[in-house]
């Protein structure tokens, strides 16, 4: 092929993908500014308690981001479920508090969400190098690297419901989202620069030492167990405390929710009582 005629397409290539991006910048911010449906409020109300907690400043954004998201992602129910406005709105809107200030993209390699009724069973695949087993167990969520999250609904409404037990399924599966953007979920999301990632992977390295030390000890802890399995985990699980028992973390774990409150850009201490 001529190197001009390459050229030439290349150039096209890029002029493409430069008014895509354009026209997809503009949608977003339509999205962002247009009306929020009065039902989708109701639902917000009735369905997520920390709702009515947000400052009007944080309901708005709320709206603007679950606006482009319901846009961008496809919703499909298993088992039975049909997808309603009630799931996706829940659901959205709980993933969407953990973006309400970072002013990016919604999860961008994230298209599908995958919705069942309740728990369900899924094929755990592990190896030890020699042998490859396969186990079958019950989860509520999964977040796949594939761009995919699963969720329960029941676990879903209830975790909307309860914002200060320390449990919530969908910041869970969403921190996942968040912490593989940078392509591996190792508890170490993508940071704004070099010192950031010093002081996260000190605080968090602590941290995350001193639960799995609790847990082998059969200790009780403020952060769920669960945390200790990985790094990855760990994340996921101390993003639940920071929005649901924003508080007590701060006092019991002042470094951490200081790590957190910088990377999410929120003090749900502020306002949530």
């Amino acid at each position: 092929m001529p190197i001009l005629i390459l050229i030439l397409i290349i150039l096209a290539a890029v002029l493409i993908g430069y008014g895509l991006g354009r026209r997809r910048k503009r949608l977003r911010e339509q999205l962002i500014t247009a009306p929020f449906d009065p039902a989708w409020t109701a639902i917000l109300q009735a369905n997520l308690s920390l709702y009515d907690h947000l400052p009007e400043e944080l309901k708005h954004k709320l709206h603007g981001l679950v606006n482009v998201f319901l846009h961008d992602k496809v919703f499909s129910g298993y088992n039975g479920l049909e997808i309603d406005d009630e799931i996706r709105v829940t659901i959205a809107a709980q993933a969407c508090m953990l973006v309400l200030n970072r002013g990016e993209e919604l999860y961008p390699s994230l298209k599908n969400i995958y919705v069942y009724p309740g728990a369900f069973r899924s094929d755990q695949v592990s190896s030890d190098g020699l042998v490859q087993t396969t186990e079958t167990i019950t989860r509520i969520g999964e977040s796949w690297h594939r761009g995919h999250v699963v969720l329960s609904w029941q676990h879903s409404r209830e975790g909307g419901l309860d914002d200060d037990d320390g449990h919530n399924v969908v910041y869970h599966e969403f921190a996942h989202q968040l912490d593989h953007e940078d392509g591996a979920i190792d508890g170490t999301p993508v940071l704004d620069d070099a010192q950031s990632y010093r002081n996260w992977r000190r605080v968090f390295s602590e941290e995350f030492l001193q639960l799995r030390e609790r847990v082998s000890a059969h200790r009780a802890s403020f952060i769920d167990p669960y945390g200790a399995v990985s790094e990855g985990e760990f994340f996921a699980v101390v993003t639940e405390l920071f929005f649901e028992r924003p508080r007590e973390m701060a006092e019991r774990h002042p470094e951490l929710y200081d790590e957190l409150r910088k990377f999410y850009r929120l003090d749900p201490g502020e306002w949530v009582s």
